[in-house]
């Protein structure tokens, strides 16, 4: 069984548990860890976990809502850091007492009841690298922070029955927004972040039948909101609006397992 828990998703921090598990045997995976360590002790114990209960963390890339407190989490709990190359010089080569593990484009990590294979993503970062999560049964794509989805991009979502994907502005709001230019051009920009069209567009290419679970995350506070995502990510798939799980940033999402029809805040 392959199930997942957003931990929070937003500008104020990124976490995502992944779990797989086969009778009593069971592997979590941290994907980012873009919180201070008392906060994500919260929020693993509102999981029912604690960091004792996780096997390895992936570190998608530098940017401080994705890093958060990852050093001091694995030397503490001893738990192995997986990051790019270019992540770990981008952070100027913190001293993870032996834990780091390079993650290199489509090299699966093996952890044992479940596989993450990580691919390049076009985003204003060293070498950022999103995830596909598989038990060779349910397929798992998470994709937040990226400006395009690249043709590479798009293979690696193929046959996924669940997403985890950015919906991070709407144009109109982020224009109107009381940003300053330069970050409205940053953000959306080719290596910015994803508009809720875009997102859209990627689903209506990815979709097919076993297709059965969305969750629209890295929604911006300022230039968007859940009901516009919902509503465009839901109208590329036929869905209702409903049907489309949206990550709150203090929140996350429920428990949810991959190749079920089900959502929730």
């Amino acid at each position: 069984m392959l199930r997942f828990k957003n931990l929070g998703s937003g500008s104020t921090g990124n976490a995502t548990v992944v779990e797989g598990s086969s009778g009593t045997q069971v592997r979590r995976l941290l994907i980012d860890c873009g919180f201070g360590i008392r906060q994500l002790q919260a929020r693993l114990a509102q999981a029912q976990l604690q960091p004792e209960d996780l096997d390895a963390v992936f570190i998608t890339h530098e940017h401080s809502d994705h890093i958060g407190c990852a050093q001091a989490l694995a030397v503490r709990y001893r738990i192995p850091v997986w990051m790019s190359e270019g992540t770990h010089a981008a952070l100027g080569f913190p001293d993870l007492d032996g834990l780091l593990q390079v993650a290199h484009d489509l090299e699966a990590i093996d952890l044992g009841e479940f596989q993450a294979r990580p691919f390049t993503v076009p985003h204003d970062a060293r070498e950022p690298l999103q995830l596909r999560c598989s038990d060779g049964a349910a397929h798992l794509g998470v994709l937040t922070d990226l400006g395009h989805a690249s043709p590479h991009v798009l293979e690696q979502l193929q046959g996924c029955h669940a997403l985890m994907i950015e919906a991070n502005h709407d144009p109109g709001m982020l224009q109107a927004s009381r940003y300053p230019p330069f970050l409205k051009r940053r953000v959306g920009g080719p290596y910015g972040h994803l508009a809720n069209a875009a997102t859209a567009d990627i689903l209506r290419t990815v979709q097919h039948a076993g297709l059965l679970q969305v969750v629209a995350a890295h929604l911006s506070a300022q230039n968007n909101t859940p009901a516009l995502a919902q509503e465009a990510l839901a109208a590329a798939l036929d869905w209702t609006a409903e049907e489309i799980t949206v990550a709150s940033p203090t929140q996350g999402t429920d428990w949810l397992r991959v190749g079920e029809r089900q959502w929730g805040g």
